[in-house]
């Protein structure tokens, strides 16, 4: 099993919340990825998702879900992008008890936990991924997901149509050995004409210019740091999605097509993953 080879800490703000967390990261003797604070543990797993709408929740269900961990899908696309198998991450007291916690939001993408963990180093070995045999399908409304079996390493192509010119039927291709750095590289997003709305509904308060791209009418609120780069966090977040099962989808040998889906398409996915297609994976 892989893990980390010493502690991280790490402090930042929550981007639906806005208030400052801080955590800290520690090696495990434990397969599996756990959110924990003070005597109170949730795992990262597709059965603990609690909510899919704006960002990933999860809650420790079967202990009352009186603790929450939100937006969770940057950290974990981290440890599947390192290979990750154990891991923890403690959240230190914030003075007060908020109704949520949140993985700081840093700088909007999975950039910087992918730097720490190289800093931290790795010890143990990468344990054997399951190898898909059986396609996996799902389709809602206008949005599809298609996980087809492979001979070579998982490749993922997303399809966005946004009220955008720049993103309106677009397709972005991720290859592993080519730009995978783009995708953790690549930050949050949302228009800037509804930031006003969603924080007067109490969301998005922790956004900056610097964790988020803003679309406007026709453009962005800051430079790109590669070409398509929301289209490219559509598919940071659906390997921090998948990776729920357990499974690293960036192992298991896979061609993922997706059209028009979000998080909670991407949950329902990983379930029909584990419950229809587990014992052939």
């Amino acid at each position: 099993m892989k893990t980390l080879k010493s502690n991280i800490n790490v402090k930042g703000v929550g981007l639906m919340s806005g208030i400052e967390f801080e955590v800290e990261v520690k090696p495990s003797a434990n397969k599996g990825i756990y959110f924990k604070y003070n005597n109170k543990t949730v795992q990262a797993a597709t059965e603990n998702v609690v909510s899919a709408d704006h960002c990933v929740v999860l809650a420790n269900i079967k202990e009352g879900a009186d603790f929450k961990v939100a937006l969770v899908e940057h950290f974990v696309a981290a440890c599947a992008i390192c290979n990750i198998d154990g891991i923890e991450v403690e959240f230190k007291n914030p003075g007060f008890e908020p109704p949520m916690f949140e993985t700081p939001i840093l700088d909007g993408s999975s950039k910087v936990w992918v730097e720490e963990f190289n800093k931290a180093g790795f010890e143990g070995a990468e344990e054997p991924c399951p190898i898909l045999k059986t396609p996996v399908y799902f389709q809602k409304d206008r949005s599809t997901i298609v996980i087809l079996p492979s001979e070579d390493e998982t490749k993922i192509t997303y399809a966005v149509n946004f009220n955008h010119p720049e993103l309106k039927n677009r397709w972005v291709e991720m290859k592993q050995d080519t730009n995978l750095n783009e995708i953790v590289e690549a930050r949050t997003f949302g228009y800037l004409k509804d930031l006003e709305t969603f924080q007067k509904m109490g969301l998005s308060k922790g956004v900056t210019i610097d964790n988020t791209v803003g679309l406007t009418e026709n453009g962005f609120t800051t430079t790109l740091r590669s070409e398509f780069e929301p289209n490219k966090h559509k598919i940071l977040d659906i390997i921090g999605d998948l990776y729920l099962t357990g499974i690293n989808p960036l192992k298991m040998k896979a061609n993922i097509l997706v059209k028009e889906a979000g998080h909670a398409l991407h949950i329902q996915t990983a379930k029909i993953m584990q419950e229809q297609f587990g014992q052939n994976l």
